[in-house]
């Protein structure tokens, strides 16, 4: 479809406006939207819970009704990582290396984050810029072009730099993400 932003806007309004259901969905999120700031002030619990109960309705409500495109959505985004875990892409790495590098900024400049954390950061974030450092210099070496998909996964040691950095930034995800839980549990119960 070759419409521009305005004319996208436009026709969702138009749709969001053109039978009964689409108006009172419409005035339903709109109403919830409304109480959400409002309870922003008065930090009301059961108002909490009760939207709480309220999204996760309207999504179980999707996931039973629609269980073959839950389904679909699933089966599609696993097969999407191992895709990328068995074929890497040069540009995903390329974010994830600016993305480690912000993370390593914020761990050298964060007062809250407690040192066995800070040591735990570096150690997987300079142990991948190792990895993505190998990475180009070994392409450099062998004339590879980083942007050429055809030569880099023939090349199986750049394939494997690849794939372990992959994999150390998996294993830091799912600590850092532990470490979270424990955290917010951790304060929450002292």
């Amino acid at each position: 479809m070759n419409s521009s932003l305005l004319d996208k806007m436009w026709f969702v309004i138009k749709y969001m406006f053109s039978s009964y259901i689409t108006l009172e969905l419409f005035v339903f999120c709109l109403l919830l939207f409304i109480l959400l700031i409002l309870n922003l002030k008065r930090k009301n619990i059961f108002i909490n819970i009760g939207f709480f109960a309220i999204f996760i309705g309207l999504f179980l409500g999707v996931f039973l009704s629609y269980g073959d495109y839950v389904s679909y959505s699933f089966r599609s985004l696993f097969k999407y990582i191992m895709r990328y875990i068995y074929f890497p892409s040069t540009i995903v790495y390329f974010f994830i290396i600016l993305f480690i590098s912000i993370m390593i900024i914020v761990t050298i400049f964060s007062k809250k984050m407690t040192k066995f954390k800070k040591i735990f950061n570096y150690i997987f974030f300079v142990g991948i810029y190792f990895l993505f450092l190998l990475f180009v210099t070994l392409s450099a070496s062998n004339g590879i072009e980083l942007s050429d998909m055809k030569q880099l996964y023939t090349n199986n040691t750049i394939l494997s730099l690849v794939q372990i950095s992959n994999f150390l930034l998996l294993i830091w995800f799912i600590y850092t993400m532990f470490y979270k839980l424990f955290l917010y549990y951790k304060k929450k119960f002292d």
